[in-house]
């Protein structure tokens, strides 16, 4: 099994500080154990001009045979037919990514305290890969190394050179040139891909090759247009890691789209500190609670959107009552859904009652056609974490995109904050909210978005209404007059109509 890469360099900048950047000395050929075999590191050319180093891993068949027992798991497909005799001492597969790993562990990360400006900048690279297994041929290979800046040439390797007319292998002869990417960027990228195009690994795939594929992934996978195939064939296609990678990535990319952190975006609940958190005021969250069910129940809804559902308690109180037939939770956090998931024992759940519900990740501050054609969406508690600039892509996305027939928004009424006798002067309920607002601005906001967009509003006190600063929070509850839920429901049959077509 054998993999060179090579550089291009000239007096100032010699192509040997690849040995630097590699932690391997060009004038030393190097042994390493691996736990299949014995990896080799040597530099068949190390010139000023041109360096090239080489990896070979020789697997030893007998010590995989023992640790895969040929079959079940971690066994490959190849090996379970043929234990002894097979591809994988001489094809790169995942052997070789983890020999890679082991053996060039500081490059992938970039470290290099030697020569840190040339780790940091791209290099002329070149690898190559003489036997490849691509599980898709030469197609998918471009498919998926084109994407990260990579000229690609994989030339399929025939069955067998005297006999043409028996057509291709399913290996490939790889070759990889880029000028726009740093040591650690293609080290990253093969470790990950090599595995992906053999389709198979040969060892264990345990929770924690997630935070390997997202670590190696980092900075590339989140906005690859093959990242759902790479994902799965990277996890062997067990679907648990796999829904669990894709909700990282699409947090990452969410992140990205906002130019924030992943941490700031999936802050709905605290880290876990060993018990599940309860909204602080109890008696509050139970009567605003309340006053949602009253007005789903008064608009006649049946399919309801939970917009920022956070830990599941509104999902939970819209599963006890029948009438509610169709509830779909979408919130930003991969951690409150995952909170939710157990707190609401979807996995438990029997088959009728788990039909009703389902929990997706997914930011309001986009527009998303899951959301379209429901008869209404709430957002308890949800506008005030968001910054201001904000508030009119969600107002898009929910009043002019989605268009559910009824809309309830709750948010905390600023005015009543003096009556928490445990609140200090001039701060927020929470420590995310970004704004709180008057009954007044509360009451300018829904009407304004209801004129924007066919809405009717009335708003509805939740709480003791205090006669001198109202009620603890405030409700708005929208309506799509008659005339204009025609039109949108026009728009849906005409949009549904062009998209069949």
């Amino acid at each position: 099994m054998f993999l060179t890469i090579s550089t291009r360099g000239d007096a100032a900048h010699p192509a040997t500080d690849l040995g630097y950047l590699l932690h391997k000395h060009p004038g030393k050929a190097q042994t390493f154990s691996t736990s299949h075999g014995t990896a080799h590191v040597f530099y068949p050319r190390a010139e000023d001009a041109v360096c090239t180093a080489a990896l070979l891993l020789e697997v030893d068949a007998v010590a995989l045979v023992r640790k895969s027992k040929g079959r079940g798991r971690g066994g490959a497909p190849d090996a379970a037919l043929a234990q002894y005799v097979n591809d994988r001492p001489y094809a790169a597969s995942s052997l070789l990514a983890v020999a890679l790993s082991g053996v060039f562990s500081s490059a992938l990360r970039g470290v290099c305290a030697a020569r840190p400006e040339r780790a940091a900048a791209p290099l002329p690279l070149r690898v190559e890969v003489p036997a490849l297994p691509a599980r898709g041929g030469p197609d998918l290979v471009r498919k998926l190394f084109e994407p990260l800046g990579w000229t690609v040439s994989a030339e399929p390797v025939a069955l067998d050179a005297e006999f043409p007319e028996w057509g291709d292998s399913r290996y490939v002869r790889l070759a990889l040139e880029s000028e726009a990417l740093t040591l650690a960027e293609a080290l990253r990228h093969l470790y990950v891909l090599l595995p992906v195009l053999d389709d198979a690994k040969h060892y264990w795939v345990a929770p924690d090759e997630v935070d390997k594929l997202l670590r190696a992934g980092e900075g590339w996978l989140p906005t690859h247009p093959e990242q759902k195939l790479i994902t799965s064939r990277y996890l062997s296609r067990r679907w648990s890691l796999t829904r669990q990678a894709m909700e990282r990535l699409e947090l990452v990319r969410l992140a990205e789209a906002d130019d924030s952190e992943v941490e700031t975006i999936d802050n709905a609940v605290p880290e876990d500190t060993g018990a599940e958190t309860e909204e602080k005021l109890a008696p509050l969250a139970v009567l605003r609670r309340e006053a949602i069910l009253a007005a789903l129940r008064e608009a006649g809804a049946a399919r309801v959107l939970d917009l920022g559902c956070g830990q599941g308690e509104l999902v939970r109180e819209l599963l006890r009552d029948t009438r509610f037939t169709e509830i779909l939770g979408v919130d930003v956090s991969v951690r409150a859904l995952a909170i939710a998931s157990r707190r609401l024992g979807l996995d438990r759940m029997g088959e009728r009652q788990a039909a009703r519900v389902r929990l997706v990740q997914g930011s309001l501050a986009y527009t998303d056609r899951r959301l379209k054609g429901y008869d209404a969406a709430v957002l308890s508690e949800v506008i005030e974490h968001l910054d201001l600039p904000r508030l009119p892509a969600l107002e898009y996305a929910v009043f002019g995109h989605a268009r559910p027939r009824t809309v309830v928004v709750t948010t905390p009424n600023v005015e009543y904050n003096v009556r928490w006798e445990t609140l200090p002067a001039g701060h927020a309920r929470h420590g995310d909210h970004r704004f709180e607002w008057t009954r007044e601005e509360f009451r300018s906001w829904a009407a304004a978005v209801a004129g924007r967009h066919g809405y009717e509003v009335r708003l509805v006190p939740v709480g003791p209404d205090d006669p001198e600063v109202g009620p603890p929070t405030q409700m708005a509850v929208f309506h799509l007059g008659t005339e204009n839920a025609g039109t949108a429901r026009k728009t849906d049959g005409a949009q549904k109509e062009a998209e069949a077509a």
